[in-house]
């Protein structure tokens, strides 16, 4: 069975091709959001309604192959599947569907043949220029299938430099966000993310830049002092100490080996994870970690994509990075939920959860971006707990933040001359589940819809609410012929049969702040 989020990301697929949507579009799914059992549901349906289709689902590396090839056959047991990839060792390409690595197939699109539907896992890896190992595979497909489908899957649909994977040029036209961390974490499906600003705060003011990122020969160099080390896992083991599985991202080589031989001489079992550790050697050790039999795992840019434990409960952030798409997939390691873990801490070490904020409220690089923009935080005086700037209490010890100083009066033009807003000829509606960054609660959202000239208006229903806000949206709500239904009925449900009903024919809405206040709606 899906969970709820899982259907409503097919359903959002299904009804952006039905919607007669030309091009690729990319399904965004928050790491720990099951997007195996997603890829797995969604082939099993294409080929249970056209048996005839064949489907490749396409990645760069060898754990993420057998990691979806497994809940493919955990889903659908019996599915008609193959494996194409060297690291694997399997050259399968009779079955419809099949799972295999752009490096060993990318040459391979003749033998591969007629294809109907490409799926590519980590797809904000794919290269944005018009060249590349995926660009040159997909275009040989689409010469023996122009009706070829292509659907991107990711947790962070940007590249640092470019901005979103739909910018121009790009393979992908369309961003599908059907779900959110925030709501993973509020609906206890993802581990809550305790960040805390540590004593030691890693220098790399000194340190050049090369693409909008920090040279890494430099930044292992800045980092990697004996000092800074022995810090670091001195702060490590106080801060950590009731912890069982850490894991540490380091500057470079040399700096993970350097911080795992200082856990083991502090009587840490601690082991080094590279891209020069031996395949076999690696598979030990990440199995060893898994297995308790290792506490603390060092590594340098290996242990990001395709590596999954549920048990991370520390992550020590040592590897400065201007890149959003790095620092989530890097914290989103200990995301996953497992018995026993109440949360995970991430130590920032090297700024970059205060560079980028919470991973809740992480903002996608702009087009050309320097990456020297401000993340939206403050940060717990009484526990360091870095938190959104919205927040009027610490998410972790529940201390209250100072009240912000009052804001400038700004007028709008519905401010000026008595205006009282601005009319808009609704042509449709959609209702869907929200989590407010700030407070974390639940909540209906509503996008009314005009013409292709207008701009959608949103609307917010604070219905879980206690106290005035919530009695005020269920207020709203029945007054639109909306009441609420049983409380057993999740907001998924009632965000389904609310878009279902008819929309108002015209609002008048106004700007507040940024936000925008419906003052009336029109039904007849």
């Amino acid at each position: 069975m899906l969970r709820p989020y899982q259907q409503r990301a097919i359903d959002d697929l299904y009804a952006w091709f039905r919607a007669g949507n030309e091009g690729n579009p990319c399904m965004v799914l928050p790491t720990g959001a099951g997007k195996s059992h997603i890829v797995a549901a969604l082939c099993k349906d294409a080929l249970q309604q056209w048996p005839e289709t064949r489907v490749l689902m396409l990645t760069h590396v060898k754990e993420l192959i057998v990691q979806n090839a497994g809940k493919m056959r955990e889903h659908w047991p019996g599915a008609p599947m193959g494996i194409y990839s060297a690291s694997v060792g399997k050259k399968q390409l009779g079955e419809p569907i099949t799972f295999a690595g752009i490096q060993s197939i990318a040459k391979k699109a003749a033998l591969v043949g007629h294809v109907d539907l490409v799926i590519i896992d980590e797809c904000h890896l794919v290269s944005h220029k018009e060249e590349g190992g995926y660009r040159t595979f997909l275009d040989a497909l689409k010469a023996i299938n122009p009706e070829l489908r292509v659907i991107g899957l990711t947790a962070t649909p940007y590249r640092l430099g470019h901005g979103l994977i739909t910018d121009k040029p790009a393979i992908f036209d369309d961003l599908l966000e059907s779900v959110t961390i925030a709501e993973l974490v509020y609906k206890g499906f993802l581990s809550v993310l305790r960040s805390k600003v540590t004593e030691l705060r890693l220098d790399v003011s000194s340190v050049h830049r090369r693409g909008g990122e920090y040279i890494e020969s430099e930044m292992q160099d800045a980092v990697d002092t004996d000092e800074n080390n022995r810090a670091v896992v001195s702060e490590v083991m106080a801060l950590g100490a009731d912890r069982k599985a850490w894991l540490f991202f380091c500057a470079g080589v040399r700096h993970a080996e350097h911080i795992r031989d200082i856990l083991q001489e502090r009587g840490i079992t601690a082991e080094c994870v590279t891209g020069a550790t031996p395949k076999g050697e690696r598979d030990r050790i990440i199995s060893d970690y898994k297995a308790g039999k290792i506490r603390a795992l060092t590594n340098a840019n290996v242990l990001t994509t395709g590596f999954d434990y549920p048990g991370i409960d520390l992550i020590a952030m040592l590897r400065p990075t201007l890149s959003p798409g790095l620092y989530v997939q890097m914290a989103g390691r200990g995301l996953r939920i497992a018995p026993g873990k109440e949360d995970c801490l991430v130590l920032d070490f090297a700024g970059v959860v205060a560079k980028h904020g919470p991973i809740t409220a992480v903002e996608p690089p702009k087009k050309g971006g320097d990456g020297d923009g401000e993340a939206p935080i403050k940060v717990c005086e009484s526990c360091g707990e870095i938190a959104h700037i919205s927040a009027q209490f610490c998410p972790a010890c529940g201390a209250p933040f100072p009240a912000p100083p009052p804001k400038a009066l700004v007028l709008h033009d519905d401010d000026i001359m008595g205006m009282s807003g601005h009319d808009m000829q609704v042509t449709g509606w959609k209702w869907t589940p929200h989590i407010s960054k700030a407070s974390g609660k639940e909540m209906l959202k509503v996008t009314y819809y005009g013409s292709l000239s207008d701009k959608p208006v949103t609307e917010y229903f604070p219905i879980m609410h206690e106290g005035y806000a919530g009695q005020k949206a269920v207020r709203a709500l029945a007054a639109m012929g909306l009441p609420m239904t049983q409380e057993s009925v999740g907001l998924d449900e009632i965000a389904r049969a609310y878009s279902a009903g008819l929309p108002p024919r015209e609002i008048t809405y106004k700007m507040d702040g940024k936000f925008h206040r419906v003052m009336e709606r029109r039904f007849t």
